[in-house]
């Protein structure tokens, strides 16, 4: 859909992250361009916009000399999903940003920018990503952990521990045997949402749900946690325990913004990509599955994207209540339609 107000705010501060996602005509000159085109700006009355220099060209208006629309650069997001397929097929090598600048032909900075806008995520984050899926699929079927570290593209085991401590939350050992021997603590409380519990790693919230019964939900931290040890909330840590749903309430009475509170999520490479996503859409603002999936330069993966949401162990501040149906229907919601439609009343007057 065209957004003139959005598109013509990029012609003017000529941002030219947004080169190859729309183009702009001046009916005057018969000329069109890209949005960073540094040529002198037009009158807004004059100036029309086209998602692809085929409309642009269809509708009379021929190339413009200076940034040369049609011929001078991939469009932005063609040339992402190549350095995508670069890094896919380069997991063992150590890709600097400045190498993927120059096999873009654009600056550091701008294909830093380009990158986390389509994908979500920075080029080495999204390296790391990779690296993590191979990881855990090796572990299924590796008894070596050396040997699967390896395979996975990593250098060495130091680098393994260190790069998958923040997302698995465990070592390689633990996971291979379905969490065993990790220890979560839970804690419930009432917020408005109804009974909400809250599970948390040495590393942070790994689980926080709501729903009618806490014996139920402790249930729900068992399934997802099989192999774990989950024991209640020592009272040493339950300080912090009350300070986390003394933020969730302020939040949900539309006291105070959001606080950010520390997470220990895990999941695949690509159910990562689609959270980390989710938790740059700003309270009150809504996407789609497809907005979604188009963002993390996956458009065809819509029905995965959905899947990713289901599968979120941590409400509120993983937000996929924010993720809605194309035509405007609130979709699907693992805590209840009810509990998302209440979600985003309180987030639209904030």
């Amino acid at each position: 859909m065209l957004d003139g107000d959005k598109f013509w705010e990029s012609v003017q501060k000529r941002d030219n992250t947004f080169n190859g996602k729309f183009y702009y005509g001046v009916i005057t000159t018969g000329i069109f361009c890209n949005p960073g085109c540094k040529t002198r700006l037009a009158l807004r009355k004059n100036v029309r916009f086209f998602l692809t220099s085929q409309e642009a060209e269809s509708a009379g208006f021929r190339a413009c000399k200076k940034c040369n629309p049609k011929n001078s650069k991939l469009q932005i997001q063609d040339v992402i999903h190549e350095l995508c397929r670069y890094i896919e097929l380069n997991l063992a090598e150590v890709i600097t940003l400045k190498e993927i600048s120059k096999k873009s032909g654009y600056s550091a900075a701008h294909i830093q920018k380009a990158f986390i806008t389509n994908i979500g995520v920075s080029p080495k984050a999204y390296q790391d990503g990779l690296r993590q899926k191979n990881f855990k699929n090796q572990l299924k079927t590796q008894t070596n952990v050396s040997k699967a570290i390896y395979q996975s593209g990593y250098s060495s085991t130091s680098r393994v521990y260190e790069k998958l401590g923040k997302n698995i939350g465990m070592t390689p050992n633990q996971y291979r045997k379905g969490g065993e021997e990790v220890l979560i603590f839970y804690g419930c409380a009432t917020t408005s949402l109804g009974p909400t519990l809250i599970g948390a790693t040495d590393k942070g919230i790994c689980f926080l749900q709501f729903g009618e019964d806490k014996d139920a939900l402790l249930v729900e931290l068992h399934r997802e946690f099989p192999n774990a040890k989950i024991v209640s909330m020592p009272r040493t840590s339950r300080s912090e325990f009350d300070n986390w749903m003394l933020a969730l309430n302020d939040y949900l009475e539309n006291k105070k913004k959001l606080a950010s509170l520390p997470l220990d999520i895990r999941g695949t490479a690509f159910q990562l990509l689609v959270w980390r996503y989710l938790q740059t859409i700003p309270a009150g603002d809504v996407r789609s599955y497809t907005q979604v999936a188009q963002a993390i330069g996956k458009p065809r993966a819509v029905r995965a994207v959905a899947s990713a949401c289901a599968r979120n162990n941590v409400g509120l501040l993983i937000p996929c209540h924010r993720v809605i149906r194309g035509d405007g229907g609130l979709a699907g919601y693992r805590w209840g339609i009810d509990h998302k439609r209440n979600l985003l009343e309180i987030e639209s007057r904030k």
